[in-house]
């Protein structure tokens, strides 16, 4: 059973192709930076990145831009706000806030590919308030929060 694939206007105002999937199995398709010159980031310097694209999501939809793993692993380039959220109503340029989490400077190229964007679908909900903590159901993890649940 083959699955419709949403259409989503987008603008491209960069010499860089569209952003693509590069195999039949990703979930995301690469963004690439849109800039005339290189960029060097020192370490733990951050630098927003512009892409050059635009786009009109669906409500109900959101773009995650999310730090692509070989840069992370080779290079120590991260994305500071992981991920970012492009909402459906925002029609500005997709920006990457990039950091360099290395010891050593990393430069940024012309073109090159500097995160990955994954469209997503999410739900709005609607709070139902109440007053004690005996009004939440119970679970077996109750309150525990941070590592208890083992390191297993």
């Amino acid at each position: 059973m083959t699955e419709k694939n949403i259409q989503i206007k987008i603008i491209n105002k960069s010499s860089n192709p569209l952003p693509f999937y590069q195999t039949e199995g990703s979930a995301g398709m690469d963004l690439y930076a849109d800039i005339e010159n290189s960029i060097e980031l020192d370490s733990l310097e951050r630098s927003l990145i512009p892409t050059g694209i635009h786009i009109e999501l669906p409500l109900g939809y959101e773009a995650q831009i999310r730090p692509r793993s070989g840069l992370a692993f080779k290079q120590g380039i991260s994305i500071v706000n992981s991920p970012g959220t492009v909402d459906a109503d925002y029609r500005g340029e997709i920006k990457v806030l990039l950091v360099n989490l290395s010891k050593e400077k990393v430069i940024i190229q012309a073109g090159e590919r500097i995160a990955q964007m994954v469209v997503a679908k999410h739900e709005r909900v609607e709070w139902m308030q109440v007053e004690t903590l005996e009004e939440l159901s119970q679970t077996q993890r109750g309150s525990g929060g941070y590592g208890s649940t083992g390191n297993q």
